[in-house]
């Protein structure tokens, strides 16, 4: 049976799942949050996406699903945009793109995404 290992763990919530060859990471949010704009805490996702990633052994091209929580839909466009630089060309994943009420209203979007990990 292969082995769970949990990264970035706390009693409540882990913020990686390796198992079977897949990495789900939890939904990440901008820890620097307080009236950075949409574009910044964007940013500051998908660098901490990319952290957990590599600590689990894997990175960005590797990604099989994305889910987009974001707190006002118009700001979809700014988020495309620094997604859109982010993703590696020809390596997009699945992806759903929902609006929705964050766990805290300084929140512009949270972002859960899984990867698979290299054979």
């Amino acid at each position: 049976m292969p082995e769970i290992i949990r990264l970035q763990s706390n009693p409540r919530t882990s913020g990686a799942v390796v198992h079977g060859g897949v990495v789900n990471l939890s939904g990440q949010v901008a820890i620097d949050h307080r009236s950075s704009p949409v574009c910044d805490q964007v940013r500051e996702i998908l660098e901490r996406i990319d952290a957990l990633l590599a600590e689990a052994g894997t990175d960005r091209s590797r990604l099989l699903t994305a889910n987009l929580y974001l707190a006002d839909i118009a700001s979809l466009g700014d988020v495309n945009a620094v997604w859109d630089r982010w993703i590696v060309p020809g390596c997009a994943p699945t992806r759903t793109t929902i609006q929705t009420v964050l766990a805290n209203p300084a929140y512009a979007l949270e972002i859960a995404v899984s990867a698979a990990l290299p054979a």
